[in-house]
């Protein structure tokens, strides 16, 4: 039967629209600050390589001038921003996603270093991209606003002199600032939330537009550690989420009050790093250093909350490769046990494997956790199951930094972003396309 007149119109109306849902289902997602866009190391990728070819998925560029540091990449659109260190400044760098290329550079500060100092110099932090503005923060403690077209700078404020933060002296470090202002600035609206820390308040909300300081969290004062602050919506309530030297504690989003605050006991002793995981009620905290792990329950209590421990233990001993919570259970790597599976809900180990990858770090993307191990620079594909470690594929760097302290390994996170994973060791940045379509490729 011919087909009517009508139905091809039908057909050519409906062919754009078809068009733009298949290309809209096939497109990668941004990762647009640390450990991504909800900042629990999970990215919303779909259509990654289910494998990886023997020698690694196909390298598509590679920058060589990201200076010292261990900032992690933040990508959106067809920009990747990043941070280090050259000689004494730090800078605020943009690359163009497609080519690596250097599209502009910005001053941010001195070199983060110190006497005595093995691990390694510059800045620690991961910039937040915010539409047309991108934020900064040297591990000085100089935080800047800069334009993401040009680089040009909007304002800048010092944590350190202006705010008068303090940085734990953890570890035996006694230097003024501890091991650096590594906090990653967080964006909530109009609000940039840092973690100066010091006698006037471990957190502070900042006027995105102009840097001017909106509430201090005045009852909440504290040494900054290197944990980044979280948002979360518990009972309604809007709340920032940080990780402190006695525990953890949570602070109004509207006016930084005092809203709960679980103390660890015993306290911690030594660098806090891993960034909180929130679900529902619960939050979730892990520290190395044989700290181990802790799981909270939140619930509301007049105008304020109370902390509830569900369970402590030291199943997750994690330093400072993450941990993400997929599905029921969490994954990272927990000291003297190896890369480890916890139920979420009991705090009980489902698996752990130290025999298959060194010690390193952790994101989760399409069904699979890509580890990329401090030691030797080897990532690993694997299947996120309670079933035990199903390593699919792995394949190490192509070549390793010559600019590394004694002490200093690879501890940036990896980051996979609009189907590309990127792999950074101090000065060198790789960029590898782990769609799908790159499987014919090679």
């Amino acid at each position: 039967m011919a087909r009517s007149a009508n139905a091809g119109w039908l057909h050519f109306l409906l062919l754009p629209a078809v068009c733009f849902f298949l290309s809209a289902s096939v497109q990668g997602a941004d990762w647009p600050q640390w450990r991504g866009p909800e900042r629990n190391g999970v990215s919303k990728e779909i259509g990654l390589l289910k494998s990886w070819p023997a020698s690694g998925p196909p390298l598509v560029w590679t920058y060589t001038e990201c200076g010292a540091g261990y900032s992690g990449p933040a990508i959106v659109g067809d920009r990747l921003y990043i941070m280090g260190a050259r000689g004494d400044t730090e800078f605020l760098l943009a690359l163009d996603v497609k080519s690596g290329k250097e599209v502009w550079a910005a001053r941010i500060g001195p070199t983060f270093t110190f006497k005595g100092n093995e691990w390694g110099d510059g800045p620690r932090a991961t910039p937040s991209v915010d539409g047309a503005l991108v934020f900064a923060l040297g591990a000085q403690g100089d935080l800047i606003c800069a334009e993401t077209a040009t680089g040009k700078e909007r304002w800048r404020v010092s944590l350190a002199k202006e705010l008068e933060g303090e940085v734990s002296p953890l570890g035996g470090n006694t230097w003024s600032v501890g091991w650096g202002f590594t906090a990653s600035p967080l964006i909530d609206g109009e609000r940039v939330i840092c973690a100066p820390g010091g006698k006037q308040g471990l957190l502070v909300a900042l006027d995105k537009q102009t840097g001017k300081p909106i509430w201090r969290s005045k009852d909440l004062p504290g040494a900054a550690t290197y944990a980044s602050p979280i948002v979360a919506k518990i009972d309604g309530v809007r709340q920032y989420i940080q990780l402190m030297d006695d525990g953890v504690a949570g602070v109004s989003a509207e006016d930084g009050r005092l809203l709960w605050h679980y103390l660890k006991k015993p306290p911690y002793q030594d660098v806090l790093i891993p960034t909180p995981i929130q679900l529902d009620h619960f939050v979730y905290i892990t520290a190395g250093y044989g700290a181990g792990c802790d799981l909270v329950k939140i619930t509301k209590a007049g105008d304020r909350f109370k902390a509830d421990k569900v369970y402590a233990n030291k199943i997750m001993v994690n330093q400072q490769g993450g941990v993400v919570l997929v599905g029921d259970n969490l994954y990272g790597y927990s000291e003297g046990k190896g890369w480890t599976c916890q139920d979420f809900k009991s705090g009980k180990s489902v698996w752990a494997d130290k025999r298959k990858l060194g010690r390193g770090s952790v994101v989760f993307a399409d069904g699979h956790l890509y580890c990329y191990a401090e030691d030797d620079g080897i990532a690993a594909l694997v299947d996120a199951s309670p079933r035990g470690w199903k390593e699919i594929s792995r394949f190490e760097i192509p070549k390793k930094t010559k600019i590394a302290k004694p002490g200093g390994k690879i501890w940036t996170h990896p980051v996979v972003a609009n189907g590309q994973l990127f792999l950074r060791d101090q000065d060198l940045l790789f960029c590898f396309d782990v769609s799908d379509h790159a499987a014919g490729s090679k």
